[in-house]
């Protein structure tokens, strides 16, 4: 008898040639489509055009397709996170979080009440099942790798999943997408924060934390003003008002409590770190009993060189290059060649 996957059809390209590559494999595949954002601002949100492309989708390939609304899960588990680690300053990334808390948490035990036997999603990641244990891999197409967005997931989480575009290059999916006529074939990749859209970011963040405008200050001294602290990361070039001599500003550090946003300009060693403390720290197969890894602090940054040791409830990695600008709030994702080892939050 032929095993049930239930796919996650979010309406665009990569879903859609999922789908199709499971049905292709011999599985009995039920689509699924999540509602994560329910707009409370008059915005434009994409949703319906996206449920629509994934009908579409659906129809074309036969399979039944099923909606699901987690709107109120992730206000509780991701968004209210989202706001309140901005409001100390950080820079945290929900995309990380969804992954944790909905696809593969109720969105996973929605797709088992419908009869599953695995859940599968369109990400650029692998995944090896090995018994009872279960490793999370990078992609073979190591541009499109998205283990970052991944690596919060727990074994059990991952225990029955499937990644059908493992092995798969992205202009592949659009090809395949071509010829079976899908109306996703040339959709755009969604970019940015799935709840804000094409709208202004600062308008949105300000209909959650006030803000107020405050001194930008280089060396003591102020150099111009800023529009909410909240809005910059550590690294900044674009959008800081400030000019002159010395070669590029960047951010360096904001105070929150004080409303001030420090900058410099010219040398950039000072964004520099050769090491970086992790919190709440996530291993998704235990930790490993070796010292050596590789290790990124954005997605689709280069795999770096480095080491780490557990220091009380935190993990030190030190890199064998130091790297730019590591913002707190961000992860940091560890990984023992192909297979992700997990990561934790940047302190």
């Amino acid at each position: 008898m032929a095993k049930t996957v239930v796919v996650g059809l979010s309406g665009g390209v990569d879903s859609s040639v999922a789908t199709y590559l499971l049905k292709e494999q011999g599985y009995d595949v039920i689509g699924l489509f999540m509602r994560n954002w329910r707009e409370r601002d008059g915005g434009r949100c994409t949703a319906e055009e996206d449920y629509r492309d994934a009908k579409s989708v659906a129809r074309l390939l036969g399979v039944p397709l099923y909606t699901v609304d987690f709107s109120q899960e992730y206000l509780d588990r991701v968004f209210e996170h989202f706001v309140e680690e901005y409001k100390r300053g950080r820079t945290p990334n929900p995309d990380v979080l969804c992954n944790r808390e909905i696809k593969f948490g109720p969105f996973r035990e929605y797709a088992m009440d419908l009869g599953a036997d695995y859940v599968a999603t369109g990400h650029y990641a692998g995944i090896k099942h090995e018994g009872d244990r279960h490793y999370l891999l990078r992609s073979t197409d190591d541009n499109k790798d998205q283990t970052y967005f991944l690596h919060q997931c727990s074994e059990e989480q991952l225990s029955n999943v499937l990644f059908p575009l493992d092995t798969i290059s992205k202009p592949e999916v659009r090809e395949i997408a071509t010829k079976l006529g899908l109306t996703t074939a040339t959709k755009k990749d969604s970019t940015g924060i799935c709840f804000i859209g094409e709208r202004n970011f600062r308008e949105f963040l300000s209909s959650y934390i006030p803000m107020q405008d405050g001194d930008i200050v280089c060396d003591g001294e102020v150099v111009g003003r800023h529009h909410g602290v909240y809005y910059y990361t550590i690294g900044q070039r674009k959008g800081l008002g400030v000019g002159g001599e010395g070669g590029r500003w960047f951010v360096t550090a904001k105070d929150v409590e004080k409303n001030i946003l420090y900058v410099s300009h010219g040398d950039e060693s000072v964004l520099m770190r050769d090491s970086i403390l992790l919190e709440d720290m996530h291993w998704i197969n235990g930790m490993p009993k070796i010292d050596r890894v590789t290790a990124r602090i954005r997605h689709r940054q280069p795999l770096q060189d480095a080491t780490y040791e557990v220091v009380g409830d935190s993990v030190r990695v030190v890199f064998d290059e130091p790297q730019r600008a590591p913002a707190s709030g961000q992860y940091c994702v560890l990984y023992d060649g192909m297979v992700c080892l997990g990561g934790g939050v940047i302190k």
